[in-house]
């Protein structure tokens, strides 16, 4: 018996060494945050499982309350909805009001919650104030500006931040948010994100096709925090959270190395997204101050080419619906969804999303939405 003790204590020191070897390492941390606590993935609440830097707040500005504030009951078939799909908040604006306002599972007003890849929205926003600032030229600039080994690669060369902003990258990369051996895993769990996605090679010219992939915005958030020379976490701060007036501080997860995952984990509250969207909305200006070109925001929320109409940079978009909008979209159904018609903001959270898909790929639930949210809208 001894024996084969021993014999087993050696397989498992050897398949140990093995996973440090193969640069597998990260997958006791995803095991240990997932399988062991019976999760299959990221959580919308795992924030306090990683290390952050906080996006500071300045002076908070809370939404004003619409005098039909939560008035008329949500409809059973949303209801329904949102209990089944293990919902956490869901928020009606308009007009700049607060409509409607639910949570549940523990959740309130102040409880911060995983935006996973609505980040990406945030951080093209930041190239967005960092062009206005002087510090990237033009949304086309090359990649190789800022990391000139890209410039040495047959397709790196030719890699543009508005490349990366809008899915068009090139990247041998599949985006696999189950495989607990795929990149996403690694970037996520990992210890340096930095390791990851420098070594992915291209599998194509960049600008040629339409590919979601996690590993754009990230190296989208390397060149802005090159351009910029400071955390990202510190220039959300001071270009967004400060001047929004956000009620709170939120928390941006880096990797081992202090980086911030520019492809996910800004943690913070439904209240504070939805000022994310209001921005987005008023096309660069929130209380009718300009913060952001409204050109850029423009080309955000303007369907790319070659993208079959989906996506702009780091939003989706719906012009084949009626009423037209455009989002921004985590897993897990993290949604903020804008309908200028409207002038309406939607904000749902929570640990689950619907599976249905329209023909090109988009989440349904999204018009589903819309549709109950308009049941709210004043008439002013």
């Amino acid at each position: 018996m001894k024996k084969i003790i021993n014999v087993v204590l050696v397989i498992i020191a050897s398949v140990i060494v093995l996973i440090y070897i193969t640069g597998y390492n990260y997958l006791f941390r995803g095991i240990q945050l997932t399988y062991l606590r019976g999760k299959n993935g990221p959580t919308i609440d795992d924030g306090k499982d990683f290390p952050s830097k906080t996006i500071s707040r300045g002076n908070p500005k809370p939404w004003p309350i619409d005098i039909s504030y939560n008035k008329q009951p949500l409809s059973p078939a949303l209801e329904k909805h949102l209990a089944d799909t293990k919902s956490v908040s869901f928020l009606v604006i308009q007009h700049g009001k607060l409509l409607q306002e639910h949570y549940w599972d523990g959740y309130n007003k102040n409880t911060l919650s995983n935006s996973f890849s609505m980040a990406n929205a945030i951080t093209v926003l930041l190239m967005g104030k960092a062009i206005d600032d002087g510090r990237i030229e033009r949304i086309n600039q090359p990649f190789s500006d800022f990391y000139k080994e890209f410039s040495n690669d047959k397709f790196g060369k030719n890699l543009t931040l508005e490349n990366l902003a809008s899915m068009q990258a090139g990247l041998d990369w599949e985006n696999d948010y189950k495989n607990p051996f795929s990149k996403n895993a690694a970037t996520y769990y990992g210890f340096s994100i930095s390791d990851v996605v420098f070594k992915t090679k291209f599998k194509h010219n960049p600008g040629e096709k339409f590919e979601y992939q996690s590993a754009a915005p990230q190296l989208l958030g390397f060149a802005v925090g090159r351009a910029i020379q400071m955390p990202l976490s510190m220039y959300a701060s001071a270009k967004l959270w400060k001047p929004l007036g956000m009620e709170h501080n939120a928390e941006w997860s880096v990797d081992g190395l202090g980086i911030e995952k520019s492809f996910c984990c800004v943690h913070s509250t439904a209240r504070d997204f939805a000022k994310i969207g209001s921005l987005l909305l008023n096309r660069g200006k929130f209380e009718d101050i300009p913060w952001v070109n409204e050109n850029f925001v423009d080309k955000m929320t303007t369907p790319a080419e070659d993208t079959n109409g989906v996506y702009g940079m780091g939003i989706w978009i719906n012009n084949d619906s009626k009423i037209h909008h455009y989002y921004m979209h985590g897993i897990h159904g993290q949604y903020v969804i804008m309908i200028p018609e409207y002038d309406m903001i939607i904000v749902r959270l929570g640990n689950e999303q619907a599976p249905e898909k329209d023909s090109k790929n988009r989440p349904k639930e999204v018009e589903f939405y819309i549709n109950e949210a308009l049941k709210f809208a004043t008439k002013n």
